[in-house]
Protein backbone atom coordinates (compact mmCIF):
# COMPACT_ATOMS: atom_id res chain seq x y z
CA UNK A 1 0.00 0.00 0.00
CA UNK A 2 2.17 2.51 -1.33
CA UNK A 3 -0.40 5.58 -1.72
CA UNK A 4 -3.36 6.93 -0.02
CA UNK A 5 -6.20 6.01 -2.64
CA UNK A 6 -4.85 1.96 -2.49
CA UNK A 7 -4.56 2.45 1.52
CA UNK A 8 -8.36 3.62 1.08
CA UNK A 9 -9.49 0.85 -0.64
CA UNK A 10 -7.56 -1.81 1.11
CA UNK A 11 -9.60 -0.31 4.22
CA UNK A 12 -12.78 -0.47 3.17
CA UNK A 13 -12.18 -4.23 1.89
CA UNK A 14 -11.29 -5.34 5.18
CA UNK A 15 -14.08 -3.26 6.42
CA UNK A 16 -16.59 -5.08 4.45
CA UNK A 17 -15.23 -8.58 5.16
CA UNK A 18 -15.22 -7.22 9.32
CA UNK A 19 -18.78 -6.14 8.78
CA UNK A 20 -19.70 -9.80 7.11
CA UNK A 21 -18.67 -11.82 9.75
CA UNK A 22 -20.40 -10.06 12.55
CA UNK A 23 -23.87 -10.18 10.14
CA UNK A 24 -24.02 -7.20 7.61
CA UNK A 25 -24.81 -7.45 4.14
CA UNK A 26 -23.09 -4.80 1.87
CA UNK A 27 -25.73 -3.42 -0.24
CA UNK A 28 -23.61 -1.08 -1.94
CA UNK A 29 -19.35 0.31 -2.13
CA UNK A 30 -18.62 3.42 -3.11
CA UNK A 31 -21.55 5.27 -3.67
CA UNK A 32 -20.83 8.30 -5.32
CA UNK A 33 -23.22 11.63 -5.55
CA UNK A 34 -21.44 14.19 -7.61
CA UNK A 35 -22.02 17.06 -5.91
CA UNK A 36 -21.05 15.90 -2.07
CA UNK A 37 -18.64 12.71 -2.53
CA UNK A 38 -19.18 9.46 -1.58
CA UNK A 39 -20.25 7.06 0.96
CA UNK A 40 -17.35 4.22 1.58
CA UNK A 41 -20.18 0.98 2.69
CA UNK A 42 -23.76 1.00 2.36
CA UNK A 43 -24.61 -2.36 4.66
CA UNK A 44 -27.79 -3.82 6.48
CA UNK A 45 -27.73 -5.95 9.20
CA UNK A 46 -29.60 -9.27 8.99
CA UNK A 47 -32.72 -9.13 10.33
CA UNK A 48 -33.05 -5.41 11.06
CA UNK A 49 -34.86 -2.70 8.73
CA UNK A 50 -32.21 0.03 9.13
CA UNK A 51 -29.95 0.92 6.60
CA UNK A 52 -26.21 1.75 7.66
CA UNK A 53 -23.83 4.15 5.71
CA UNK A 54 -20.27 2.96 6.61
CA UNK A 55 -17.41 5.82 6.81
CA UNK A 56 -13.66 3.64 6.75
CA UNK A 57 -10.86 5.38 8.10
CA UNK A 58 -7.51 4.38 8.22
CA UNK A 59 -4.17 5.47 9.66
CA UNK A 60 -1.07 4.21 9.63
CA UNK A 61 1.49 5.46 13.10
CA UNK A 62 -0.47 8.41 15.09
CA UNK A 63 1.22 11.18 13.59
CA UNK A 64 -1.70 12.41 12.08
CA UNK A 65 -3.96 11.50 15.10
CA UNK A 66 -6.42 8.29 15.23
CA UNK A 67 -8.56 7.40 12.62
CA UNK A 68 -11.59 8.42 14.53
CA UNK A 69 -10.54 11.99 14.71
CA UNK A 70 -10.07 12.24 11.22
CA UNK A 71 -13.36 12.35 11.33
CA UNK A 72 -14.31 16.44 11.97
CA UNK A 73 -17.19 17.99 11.84
CA UNK A 74 -16.91 19.26 8.58
CA UNK A 75 -16.98 15.73 7.11
CA UNK A 76 -19.88 14.61 9.45
CA UNK A 77 -21.97 16.86 8.23
CA UNK A 78 -21.18 15.85 4.80
CA UNK A 79 -21.70 12.33 6.09
CA UNK A 80 -25.02 13.56 6.42
CA UNK A 81 -25.89 15.23 3.71
CA UNK A 82 -24.53 12.09 1.86
CA UNK A 83 -27.01 9.66 3.75
CA UNK A 84 -30.14 12.04 2.99
CA UNK A 85 -29.14 11.91 -0.99
CA UNK A 86 -28.61 8.49 -1.02
CA UNK A 87 -32.25 7.55 1.49
CA UNK A 88 -34.01 10.08 -1.06
CA UNK A 89 -32.24 8.52 -4.36
CA UNK A 90 -33.37 4.98 -3.11
CA UNK A 91 -36.94 5.92 -1.97
CA UNK A 92 -35.80 4.29 1.85
CA UNK A 93 -38.68 4.99 4.30
CA UNK A 94 -36.81 3.18 7.25
CA UNK A 95 -34.37 4.11 9.67
CA UNK A 96 -30.87 4.30 9.03
CA UNK A 97 -27.38 4.81 10.89
CA UNK A 98 -24.04 6.41 10.08
CA UNK A 99 -21.12 4.30 11.36
CA UNK A 100 -17.84 4.17 11.34
CA UNK A 101 -14.94 1.81 10.74
CA UNK A 102 -11.49 2.94 12.26
CA UNK A 103 -8.30 1.05 11.59
CA UNK A 104 -5.02 1.38 13.11
CA UNK A 105 -2.31 0.13 11.22
CA UNK A 106 1.19 0.04 12.37
CA UNK A 107 4.41 1.19 10.18
CA UNK A 108 4.41 -2.11 8.72
CA UNK A 109 0.41 -1.98 7.82
CA UNK A 110 -0.46 -4.40 10.22
CA UNK A 111 -4.13 -3.96 12.00
CA UNK A 112 -3.43 -3.15 15.48
CA UNK A 113 -6.69 -2.75 16.36
CA UNK A 114 -9.72 -2.16 14.59
CA UNK A 115 -12.89 -0.62 15.87
CA UNK A 116 -16.50 -0.29 14.59
CA UNK A 117 -18.44 2.66 16.28
CA UNK A 118 -22.25 2.40 15.90
CA UNK A 119 -24.54 5.15 15.08
CA UNK A 120 -20.79 7.78 15.46
CA UNK A 121 -22.67 10.79 13.54
CA UNK A 122 -25.85 11.82 15.12
CA UNK A 123 -28.06 14.90 14.21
Amino acid sequence: MHNRRQLGRWGEEFAAALLETRGYRIVERNWRCSRMGEIDLVVCQEGLPVLVFVEVRVRRGADYGTPEESVTAAKQARLKLLAQAYVQAHAWEGDWRIDVVALHLDRNGRVVCQQHIEDAVTG
